[in-house]
């Protein structure tokens, strides 16, 4: 060798080193998951480093995890944000198994908070009655149920999840919309949708009242009322017509904020029939030293709690849930029991945006994840 040559990096250490281009750039940083960091979707140590618009570059460390196969896929920092084809669809595994130490990878686009979707695998929105009757509040409501894509050529049975506010989680119409069908359908390309929801609207003018547990800051309010409804009327409905595992550890039940609430007494108060809870933004406020005694009362489960919350909410919104958490977790007859995953946005918003963005990560973890939290 001469004194005008260099030796190449990569082939004097053995390393190998990924060029990725992909002409449907943004913002998002890119990261690598794969075989080699447990399938990790926001690894730092396998964040690439962006040359320039549209093309990317990492370089694998020294290690014999890095010499054999690898097998991964290239992501905006979640499977939210997962590398899709130039159609929408999901992508295959990439493996690299040669002895080749470059390669250049295409990425045609990206989904976006788990969209686009395929309008084929949208659930089926079946509306139970437009006046479901309330024994215990002596009134009626409208409720949906959302049905996996394939529901009427299956006999598959499914875990069940009740939500609040069902005016906000589907409809079109609506300034405020989860968009959950949306997501479900994207979801069960994954394996992580297929579940039945089932939607509860809201009492309009009554709404706060009827989601109140007890004597509150707004008063005395219906929610004991409201939960044994779902608990004692709509759920046993639910089971005899649709095809379901009852059981609760398939069985939850969520909403947003005074629906969160709601939601979180629903769990502690009957945790014989709700094994998962997924709570967003929960009122925490209008009941600031909540009395967990109770909980002493109840033989404890095995029970799942999704709690997020955004720090441009309020002044209280993550301290509350941090001290709900805490609390909880702390408390003696839950030892071992409860698992809690706490997930933060500092930039979260009160409102169904951020809600949307959060549902898939809740479900995923809530029925289809053993990780602890």
């Amino acid at each position: 060798m001469n004194a005008t040559q260099s030796p190449d990096i990569n082939t004097a250490t053995k390393t190998k080193k990924i060029i990725l281009l992909t002409p449907n750039d943004d913002d998002r940083p890119v990261y690598i998951a794969g075989n080699f960091n447990n399938w990790a979707t926001q690894d730092y140590k396998f964040r690439m480093e962006k040359i320039k618009e549209g093309r990317y570059e990492f370089t694998f460390p020294d290690g014999k995890e890095f010499e054999g196969e690898l097998i991964y896929k290239f992501t905006k920092g979640d499977w939210s944000e997962v590398e899709i084809d130039r159609y929408g669809n999901k992508t295959p595994n990439r493996t690299w198994n040669d002895s080749d130490l470059v390669r250049t990878e295409k990425v045609a686009k990206w989904r976006h908070n788990w969209l686009p979707y395929r309008p084929s695998q949208l659930p089926k929105i079946h509306l139970i009655s437009e006046e479901f009757e309330i024994p215990q509040l002596n009134k009626t409501r409208k409720i949906w149920a959302l049905l996996p894509h394939d529901y009427e050529t299956s006999d598959e049975h499914y875990p069940v999840l009740y939500l609040q506010d069902a005016q906000n989680l589907f409809n079109e119409k609506s300034d405020f919309n989860w968009q959950i069908d949306k997501k479900l359908a994207v979801m069960s390309d994954y394996g992580i949708g297929k579940i039945i929801i089932i939607a509860i609207e809201h009492a309009e003018t009554e709404r706060i009242q009827e989601y109140n547990v007890g004597r509150t800051l707004l008063g005395v309010g219906h929610g004991k009322k409201y939960i044994r409804f779902i608990t004692d009327t709509l759920k046993p409905f639910v089971d005899k017509t649709f095809r379901t595992k009852p059981e609760r550890e398939f069985t939850g039940i969520g909403g947003s904020s005074m629906g969160g609430l709601v939601s979180i007494f629903s769990g502690l108060i009957y945790p014989e029939v709700f094994g998962k809870l997924m709570v967003f933004s929960p009122s925490l406020w209008v009941i600031p030293k909540i009395k967990l005694g109770f909980l002493d009362f109840f033989e404890p489960q095995e029970t799942r709690m999704y709690l997020y919350a955004g720090g441009d909410e309020s002044e209280t919104m993550i301290d509350h849930v941090t001290k709900l958490r805490k609390r909880l977790l702390k408390r003696e007859s839950l030892q071992g029991k409860m698992k809690i995953r706490l997930s933060i946005n500092m930039e979260g918003k009160h409102n169904e945006t951020y809600w949307s963005d959060e549902f898939p990560k809740a479900i995923e973890w809530l029925f289809f994840s053993d990780k602890p939290d």
